[in-house]
């Protein structure tokens, strides 16, 4: 299996699926499964890597992964299965969304929204202010391009999660793995607020146009214009959220 899993891009896998280096592995473990599934990197109905593989790519014992599973499973995100087609597969269907949902995540992960922005945008902008600075390979180029339509022809049930790849993607170009992480964790949090609230069609559509913007900019070496890109589409769905959440 593609240890991509939902992510066909691998970008979201990679910063999730990456070694164990606290002092308690077994609840680092169940903080990563939890990541895949709540980014979409391993989606509602997909399985997740085999064991033998996921162990060594989170660099812990199959019994600490067992015993992490059994955990997911026991609190219903992860089911069993056994036989040739067999394996762990992510049960967990997101609420339905609803101001109360949304104001029950914040509070229950007592998440800061101003420390929350102001961490996302200064990780955003510096990637695509660093990006449009020293420029793309034409490799690159055709990779951001390929994020930026599959978000663009994204149905709406799958555009979180593609979006979430484009974004990903920016900081993965940068060259630098601890801001692809850092991000990951961010855009994980922003998710859990964004899943408790409807997506309309036209803040798509708004968004999308924002995101050829950005991607305009990096590509034809503008920085500062990058650096506009990026605050307005985040002021956007900044104002959503705590419009929704007001």
């Amino acid at each position: 299996m593609n240890l991509s899993g939902g992510d066909p891009s691998g970008v979201a896998a990679e910063a999730v699926f990456r070694t164990v280096r606290t002092g308690n592995p077994f609840e680092e473990t169940v903080e990563r499964l939890l990541s895949a599934i709540r980014l979409g990197v391993v989606g509602h109905g997909e399985r997740f890597p085999a064991e033998r593989e996921l162990a060594a790519r989170l660099g812990v014992s199959r019994i600490t992964l067992r015993d992490a599973l059994r955990a997911l499973q026991e609190a219903g995100y992860v089911e069993s299965r056994r036989g040739r087609s067999g394996g762990t597969f992510v049960t967990y269907v997101r609420p339905r969304p609803s101001r109360s949902e949304a104001q029950r995540v914040l509070r229950d992960t007592g998440t800061n929204l101003d420390d929350l922005f102001t961490h996302r945008r200064a990780l955003e902008t510096g990637a695509a202010v660093l990006l449009a600075e020293k420029g793309l390979t034409p490799e690159q180029e055709d990779l951001l391009g390929d994020r930026l339509e599959a978000t663009e022809e994204a149905e709406v049930e799958d555009y979180r999660r593609l979006d979430t790849v484009l974004h990903l993607t920016l900081a993965e170009l940068t060259g630098s793995a601890s801001l692809t992480r850092a991000l990951t964790e961010v855009r994980m949090r922003v998710n859990d607020l964004l899943d408790a609230m409807p997506m309309l069609v036209r803040n798509l559509e708004h968004s999308n146009a924002q995101h050829w913007e950005l991607v305009r900019a990096i590509r034809e070496g503008e920085p500062e214009a990058a650096r506009r890109a990026v605050r307005e589409h985040l002021e956007g769905s900044e104002a959503l959220i705590r419009g929704f959440l007001s």
